[in-house]
């Protein structure tokens, strides 16, 4: 993108890589530039401007294909490996912002993706609150802010992360599935929630 903002900046390149449930690439993937109006690529930020110049990724946006004909490439390739309507998550880092741009721009292809998304970012931010030392050890990225590079980074963190944070095996066996439930259930957040409001209006009446 030339930025994030909604209402200005616009989608320059798309990329796509169809995994399987282990993540595994089924191909080597889907990279398509966009030529952007002139006055996207006039406002962009200088931060980003330097981004896109060091990447290599701004002096091809001359030669890049119309929305339109990106869309179709990108929804023909997810077809053909995803045939099936809704089925298929949008998965990444810090991806709902690259789907409020999708929806923008590329409606049908978000038509074609199931509502829910598979954010790496959200996994990284409980790893680093939860287990730091597996949070600082993740693999460095060095994908230069392209897009394709940026996707199997993502996909190498998240097996990464589910190394690390969902060992190996079938998980929890049924029982001691149900136990957490139920414990969580007894100790439900909305319970303590209504003990502190309850409390704060017994403080006030006193």
């Amino acid at each position: 993108m030339t930025g994030l903002d909604l209402a200005r900046d616009a989608l320059i390149e798309v990329a796509v890589i169809v995994t399987d449930s282990e993540l595994r690439p089924l191909d080597a993937g889907l990279d398509v530039i966009i030529a952007p109006t002139p006055g996207s690529v006039e406002n962009m930020a200088e931060v980003v401007r330097t981004m896109h110049t060091t990447s290599g990724l701004l002096e091809e946006l001359p030669h890049g294909l119309t929305m339109d004909e990106a869309q179709r490439r990108v929804v023909d390739y997810v077809k053909r490996w995803v045939p099936e309507p809704r089925k298929a998550p949008l998965a990444g880092n810090s991806v709902g912002t690259d789907r409020t741009f999708l929806a923008r721009d590329m409606p049908e292809l978000v038509d074609h993706l199931h509502y829910r998304i598979v954010d790496v970012s959200s996994v990284k931010e409980l790893a680093r609150r939860w287990y730091p030392r597996a949070y600082f050890q993740s693999p460095a990225k060095n994908g230069g802010h392209r897009a394709l590079a940026d996707i199997l980074e993502s996909i190498d963190e998240l097996r990464y992360y589910r190394a690390v944070l969902f060992p190996a095996g079938e998980g929890p066996d049924t029982a001691t599935a149900r136990a957490a439930a139920a414990e969580v259930t007894a100790t439900s957040s909305a319970l303590a929630i209504a003990k502190l409001s309850q409390a704060e209006g017994d403080a006030a009446r006193a």
